[in-house]
């Protein structure tokens, strides 16, 4: 781990600095859009926006890269989001900020594919592993800190939106500043979803499934704390526990997945998951005990996201498996775009517990149609091993969880 940091801080650096300034924005709109009186569905279709940019950056951004190159790419990208990021405390409209989040989408999406080209291009296939862990450590790590720096300040002046702006465009520098080469991009072709649907069908549900989850879980926590009547504080506080939840079970929940049926596991996350979401909804609970809910639903989430992928991966051929990683973004992207409009609109019908009961018919979802597919198919034993991603993660990076493990298994 030491030599991946050696050659690697400069640009984990920048990548935990981005997600500081991406978790901050995140947070605040949903606060500050419900100070100024925007509608629960208006928020959820300013949350949805991002989740659409993100996923139109990640089919556009290798096009762009192929054409102009990485730095002028990232480059661009970062002065787009450091612009809006100032533009949205003079713009106050739900329609302005819907906008402006497809943009904000768009660009980190693309920076993320970026910044993920570069570990992946210093990194072996022995050291591989160990620099996708430090990667989703630093981001996870980036948003805590941002839950922490937004508790500080005052969602109703311009300071937290110019704080953000700040980090991103110093993000750049440790990045742009490497003395890594740029990586070249080569282009992969896609897994068509006809052929990634009869390979793991519980993939590709999954994936959907999980990207409405977590858009819901993390787009829609501050527009619930607001309609809770939560302080910044503890906004701020609830929407950290969701990652430091993912960040404590990884571990854990991978171990176990080496050593049991994957699919079983994750019956068993989502059913958990499904009942913590049930007693959330339907009991009013004290704070404390809905740090707890938050620790149990974003250790869940997180956890899926990598499990779906592994057992995906379970299936597919070594010389499948980078054209699978596209498809099985696109699915978890599509998901994510619905999931704040869904969770928006019955919050709009039943008050805030629509939020931890639209979570919670997911979670159910997910978990009967895995108990289902256990049924249709005899257990596989797992040839491919189990690496925490965040569902922020792009293509690339899951492109290179499965690029080690067909290491692995040409080795072997």
């Amino acid at each position: 781990m030491l030599t991946v940091l050696r050659h690697s801080w400069p640009l984990l650096l920048g990548v935990m600095l981005l997600m500081v300034g991406n978790g901050v924005q995140g947070t605040l709109l949903g606060v500050r859009g419900a100070a100024e009186g925007f509608s629960t569905l208006q928020l959820s279709m300013v949350m949805s926006s991002y989740f659409l940019g993100f996923l139109v950056g990640a089919q556009l951004t290798p096009v762009m890269i192929r054409r102009v190159g990485h730095v002028r790419v990232f480059s661009a990208l970062g002065s787009m989001i450091s612009a809006v990021l100032i533009l949205f405390p003079l713009l106050v409209d739900w329609t302005a900020w819907s906008l402006m989040r497809v943009l904000i989408g768009f660009c980190f999406s693309g920076i993320y594919i970026t910044a993920e080209s570069w570990l992946n291009n210093t990194a072996t296939n022995e050291t591989r592993g160990q620099t996708l862990s430090a990667y989703m450590i630093v981001q996870m790590l980036g948003i805590i800190a941002s839950q922490g720096l937004l508790a500080l300040g005052d969602p109703d002046g311009f300071g937290l939106f110019i704080i953000p702006s700040v980090l991103v465009s110093l993000a750049f520098m440790p990045l742009l500043l490497a003395d890594t080469p740029a990586p070249t991009f080569d282009t992969v072709k896609r897994l068509g979803f006809a052929k990634l649907w009869v390979t793991s069908p519980l993939g590709c549900v999954g994936m959907l499934l999980t990207g409405g989850i977590f858009s819901a879980m993390f787009g829609m926590a501050s527009v619930w704390g607001a309609m809770s009547a939560l302080t910044l504080k503890e906004i701020a506080a609830y929407g950290a526990a969701l990652y430091v939840g993912g960040l404590v079970l990884q571990y854990p929940i991978g171990w176990a997945s080496d050593r049991m049926d994957r699919r079983r596991l994750i019956m068993i996350l989502s059913l958990v998951g499904a009942a913590v979401m049930g007693v959330a909804a339907t009991v009013t609970l004290p704070f404390v005990a809905i740090l707890v809910v938050a620790l149990v639903l974003g250790g869940m989430i997180n956890p899926l996201y990598s499990l779906l992928i592994a057992l995906t991966n379970d299936y597919l051929e070594k010389e499948e498996m980078p054209g699978a990683s596209a498809g099985m973004i696109f699915l978890n992207g599509f998901g994510a775009i619905f999931g704040p409009l869904a969770v928006g609109w019955l919050m709009g019908v039943v008050g805030k517990s629509g939020y931890f009961l639209f979570l919670g018919i997911l979670f159910a979802l997910l978990g009967s149609y895995a108990a289902w597919r256990i049924s249709r198919r005899p257990t596989l034993e797992p040839h491919s091993s189990f690496t925490g991603l965040s569902p922020n993660a792009s293509s690339l990076a899951v492109g290179a969880v499965l690029q080690q493990d067909s290491a692995k298994a040409r080795a072997a």
